[in-house]
């Protein structure tokens, strides 16, 4: 090996390559520092960034089921909100009814607690109609297709779905929790009569209708409490995947750059080492 050349300085050569080495990982202390992020594209760590992206395809997917349960839960508790003013109005014509169906009542009386009835009966309708979010209504048994079950997406495969029943509270359509149709009345005493057995059923139905509803805006509200427990984790996986640590890269950035300033210092004395042979010719 030539230790004395001015065409071959080796010492320039090596102090060169640590330099370079040092300006290397420099670069990569510096992009993790601006990015926040160990492992900011494929080329940092190609495996790493896959499981990655993965994640974030899954955490990204929950943002819709989130939604879905959102979505459904509103319209649930919608469907609970017109339900609860249907039994309070049957509350209020059974006790109309009970009081048309004294034999003592005046035809007067009768007439008006008849009036009263009917326009409770209507406002169950009106009710029933009314409970709708998003154009979604559970309780109309009356409208095209009948009343909607909710089907709310449970994961981000959208295979499983969580289930919430409709509840048809129409009056006079087949199968309704109300038993009373669009056209009763207390206009007699026995009709009056009749009427409080048919709202006693009517009421009991109503409120098995409202329990299954209640567990149902129930089951979508604890699952959505899983889906952001389960996001958050989820985020906070990737992020212990490709966040650096700030703390230890400052630490490591300050060391690179003292190294730096070395190497240069180290390649200054390098170059000059050749000038040192000239020495040799003077006389």
């Amino acid at each position: 090996m030539p230790y004395n050349s001015v065409n071959t300085n080796v010492g320039a050569m090596v102090a060169l390559q640590n330099l370079n080495a040092t300006n290397s990982d420099l670069a990569m202390v510096q992009n993790r520092i601006n990015t926040g992020k160990k492992v900011a594209n494929a080329k940092d760590n190609g495996a790493v960034w896959a499981i990655a992206q993965n994640q974030r395809a899954a955490s990204g997917s929950l943002n819709a089921v989130r939604d879905s349960l959102q979505r459904s839960q509103s319209t649930v508790d919608v469907a609970i909100a017109g339900g609860e003013t249907v039994s309070d109005l049957l509350l209020q014509m059974k006790e109309k009814a009970l009081a048309a169906s004294d034999t003592s009542l005046d035809t007067a009386s009768r007439t008006a607690l008849n009036e009263d009835f009917m326009a409770l009966r209507d406002q169950v309708s009106k009710a029933v109609s009314n409970a709708s979010f998003n154009g979604v209504n559970m309780l109309d048994g009356s409208q095209v297709g009948g009343p909607v079950t909710i089907a709310a997406l449970a994961d981000e495969s959208g295979q499983s779905k969580l289930t919430v029943m409709a509840q048809d509270m129409s009056l006079g359509t087949p199968g309704s929790a109300v038993t009373i149709l669009a056209t009763d009345s207390i206009g007699t005493q026995t009709a009056a009569a009749a009427m409080i057995t048919t709202i006693g059923t009517s009421i009991a139905n109503v409120s098995t209708a409202l329990s299954k509803l209640g567990t149902g805006s129930k089951s979508l509200g604890n699952h959505l409490t899983f889906i952001n427990k389960l996001q958050d984790s989820i985020d906070a996986g990737v992020g212990n995947l490709v966040d650096a640590d700030l703390a230890k890269e400052s630490a490591r950035l300050t060391s690179l750059q003292t190294k730096q300033q070395l190497g240069v210092q180290a390649l200054s004395i390098a170059n000059q080492m050749p000038q040192s042979i000239m020495s040799l010719f003077r006389s």
